[in-house]
């Protein structure tokens, strides 16, 4: 569900646009606020997990997931969908490093432990590359408000057999809540989403958005200080004195930044550039879901053969290549001049996610694995909130100076892969290449994943 919600969304969002008469600034909080919540709430959840029960927090966040989306189908306004999504986010950070937990706990020899979390993986990218085709199909059918509800039947049905079935379990010695830290880091990234979302409709020198800028820099400033005299903290900055766990957490957050900033547009453009349906405008965004699910699983091989720093530089080229070449792309362009640049974006993003994961565990010791998995996965969703932000607010700079919406997507994909390129140069420079892949890493990481990461 997690992972079909990512996916689904997008493709709905020209429906949205048009039922609930919001704008492009409306249509980045709907996404945003969801990737918001669960990026910022993912290390406390697996916290709590690990403290408070892996089933008893399993549970209660499939509960908060299908209640809030029956929410956001019986949504009205942006404002309550918003609110809903929110409350979907919370769910969703919950969901993830609960089940990876209770699969940890469940299957103690080693060799049963990834073959299980291997089939999580694996139905997850089923889940990520059917959203386009399963949205495409419901919102032609119905209209938007059908993505949300397909989550309620799945909700309930899990929660009755995990009632029956699952096995509580969780870590006496599990780390305290950081609660501080946890306020301030909210607070900041989402003082600094408020500023790049609404200064296209405020203006960039409102006082408002200057305003937020300045929270943003003292609300971290204060995180900093706090994460750095904290017993137990929830991000230890002592791990970033490692150039491996910090080139592969930045390469992470540009991967967010390219993959989510760029797919928030993919289905826009074929609709609202090329005047196609919905339906057929997931189909034609699944060659990029599905190129990155193919190939997903083969990276961390290639990266245990050809080191880490070889495999992400050349995924991140790839992708920021196809998202460069997405710039091109006019409304009289036919598809078949259309999907290989979407399966080249794709094919690069698959290449670099399993990698980096693992380029941050074995860059930690071996008790610390969970804590850089889950700070991996925080950093990509990081990435996804200021990428819808980020290339929101330029198409929304370049329709304010004249531009088409097509003009303006073309300026975002040119910024997508320019940032996407840049952390090609960075990793290329600065990644190690001497330390293999782990080879739980991959099954732990599907593509698109909203979470991977356990404190154990």
């Amino acid at each position: 569900m997690v992972l079909l919600d990512n996916t689904i969304t997008s493709v709905a969002l020209p429906d949205m646009r048009q039922r609930l008469h919001t704008t492009l600034t409306g249509l980045q909080w709907i996404v945003d606020a969801y990737v918001l919540a669960v990026a910022m709430l993912l290390l406390a959840a697996g916290v709590c997990a690990d403290r408070f029960g892996r089933k008893r927090v399993f549970l209660g966040g499939l509960a908060v997931f299908t209640l809030a989306s029956a929410l956001c189908s019986v949504s009205t306004t942006v404002g309550w969908l918003l609110a809903a999504r929110v409350l979907q986010g919370i769910g969703a950070a919950a969901l993830s490093p609960a089940s990876l937990a209770l699969l940890g706990s469940a299957y103690t020899v080693p060799q049963e432990r990834v073959k299980a979390i291997g089939l999580w993986a694996g139905l997850s990218g089923i889940g990520l590359a059917a959203g386009p085709v399963a949205g495409g199909v419901l919102v032609d059918l119905f209209d938007w408000r059908a993505i949300f509800l397909i989550n309620i039947p799945i909700g309930v049905v899990s929660l009755l057999a995990g009632a029956r079935v699952l096995r509580e379990s969780r870590n006496p010695a599990a780390a305290p809540l950081d609660l501080p830290g946890q306020a301030l880091s909210i607070l900041g990234v989402g003082a600094l989403t408020f500023g790049l979302i609404e200064a296209g409709d405020r203006g960039w020198t409102s006082p408002l958005i200057l305003g937020s800028f300045a929270a943003t820099i003292v609300l971290l400033a204060l995180f900093i200080a706090v994460e750095a005299r904290s017993a137990a903290p929830m991000l230890p900055l002592g791990l970033f004195r490692k150039r491996l766990f910090t080139v592969s957490n930045t390469a992470m957050t540009v991967v967010g930044f390219g993959l989510m900033g760029s797919g928030f547009f993919f289905s826009q453009f074929f609709v609202t550039v090329q005047g196609a349906s919905v339906l057929r405008a997931g189909l034609e965004t699944l060659a990029c879901s599905l190129a990155m699910v193919v190939c997903s699983p083969y990276a961390a091989r290639f990266a245990a053969r050809f080191g880490f720093r070889s495999v992400v530089t050349l995924g991140l080229l790839l992708a920021g290549i196809g998202l460069l070449t997405m710039a091109d792309v006019h409304h009289d362009t036919a598809y078949a001049g259309v999907w290989w640049r979407l399966a080249l974006t794709g094919v690069g993003f698959g290449l670099t996610m399993s990698p980096l994961t693992g380029a941050a565990i074995s860059s930690v010791r071996p008790e610390e694995g969970g804590l850089a998995s889950g700070i991996s996965s925080t950093t990509r969703q990081i990435g996804a909130v200021f990428g819808v932000a980020v290339l929101g607010a330029i198409v929304r700079t370049r329709q304010e100076h004249g531009a088409s919406f097509g003009d303006g997507l073309d300026t975002a994909f040119l910024a997508a892969g320019a940032v996407t390129l840049a952390g090609a140069v960075l990793t290329g420079l600065w990644l190690v290449r001497d330390k293999p892949a782990p080879a739980a890493a991959p099954q732990a990481q599907p593509a698109g994943s909203p979470s991977a990461g356990v404190r154990r």
